[in-house]
């Protein structure tokens, strides 16, 4: 059986963290600041850990 190949749009949004979690970025980061309150831009910087519902698609599309 050939080896799984990792989905290379998945490899560019998660990283894994040392403890085996995947981590991501938060959405609402692109444009239109002047809308969003300085408290929602700021949280909005900081990386987010991936929920459990999603880790099992994702972790499919990440063998390593």
């Amino acid at each position: 059986m050939p080896k799984m190949k990792t989905h290379k749009g998945s490899a560019k949004r998660f990283k894994r963290t040392g403890t085996g979690k995947l981590k991501r970025a938060h959405a609402y980061t692109s444009h239109m600041f002047a809308n969003k309150s300085q408290k929602q831009k700021r949280k909005l910087r900081k990386g987010a850990i991936v929920s459990s519902g999603d880790y099992k698609r994702i972790k499919t599309m990440l063998p390593k």
